[in-house]
């Protein structure tokens, strides 16, 4: 496997991340909340409960691959990323630190209510974010899209089957971020399954999406569509062309990992290896 095909993992779910920025990064952050009063005596915790059935393993590689440490990864990733995109414009897409740590966590937080842009394996969006109408009948700009048309061309260029044998390769590295994140007793290929599943499920709305402005910032007006997660969001706010090419390529990863899965039945294990669980939120 060439170094050069490590470009795909980067960009697994960056492509829809990008657009998070356009919403939050562009309007004012609002004023910190006011002091509140201290707790109340917290009460001890439930026990744990028990580890979770391995539901999809990642089949492990013939050979054991020779991977540089999780805190000395970066360079090597970097490295690939410019020798398959060969565009210096799309790599100054690209964060340059803590970039398997901070896919992990995106990945993790798409189906959430918030993605952090701190934890983001990509940079912000330039520019404005884009609207046309009056105060009383606002609506996103048709071209507010071609803000985000440098992160969907990444996603145009990955190899999915590239993508999908780089992953395998380099699933341990995965799986320790993922672990070093909170979950000691959770496979990271789960949730990345999970989320790929979230994603496509996003909804593709016809026409102009209608916002409002309760506060500082803009929210759909729609209350279905305001209740979505952060990631199912960003899919929607990145306009519909930019929207229907991170799902093909998404459909694409699914497939491939599929082929590079097997079940593990553990004793007690109920869950079918399709029908993955959320998790609940960290604390």
């Amino acid at each position: 496997m060439k170094k050069n095909t490590v470009i795909a993992v980067v960009v697994l779910l960056a492509v829809a991340a990008g657009g998070y920025f356009y919403w939050q990064g562009n309007q004012p952050e609002p004023a910190a909340p006011a002091p509140t009063p201290a707790p109340a005596p917290i009460k001890p915790a439930p026990p744990p409960p028990p580890p979770p059935p391995v539901q999809q393993v990642v089949e492990a590689p013939p050979a054991p691959p020779k991977l540089p440490k999780l805190s000395e990864s970066d360079s090597f990733v970097l490295d690939a990323i410019a020798d398959l995109v060969n565009n210096k414009t799309l790599m100054k897409l690209f964060n340059t630190e803590r970039i398997i740590h901070n896919i992990v966590a995106t990945v993790d937080n798409l189906p959430r209510k918030r993605a952090p842009y701190r934890v983001m394996p990509v940079k912000r969006v330039h520019g404005l974010f884009l609207t046309e109408g009056t105060e009383e009948n606002r609506t996103i700009s048709p071209k507010n899209a071609a803000r985000y048309r440098a992160y969907a061309k990444i996603a145009e260029v990955i190899d999915a089957k590239k993508l999908v044998g780089l992953y395998v390769r380099l699933y341990p590295l995965f799986q320790e971020a993922y672990e070093e994140l909170g979950y000691p007793h959770k496979y990271f290929n789960d949730r990345l399954m999970f989320v790929i599943d979230h994603l496509l499920a996003a909804p593709e709305p016809k026409g102009p999406i209608e916002l409002v402005q309760p506060h500082v910032l803009y929210q759909f007006a729609d209350a279905d569509l305001e209740s979505r997660s952060a990631g199912q969001k960003i899919l929607m706010r990145i306009g519909s062309r930019n929207e229907a090419t991170v799902k093909a390529k998404l459909r694409a990863i699914k497939q491939e990992l599929l082929l590079h899965m097997h079940d593990k039945k553990v004793e007690g294990a109920g869950m079918p290896a399709s029908s993955p669980t959320e998790q609940p939120e960290q604390k």
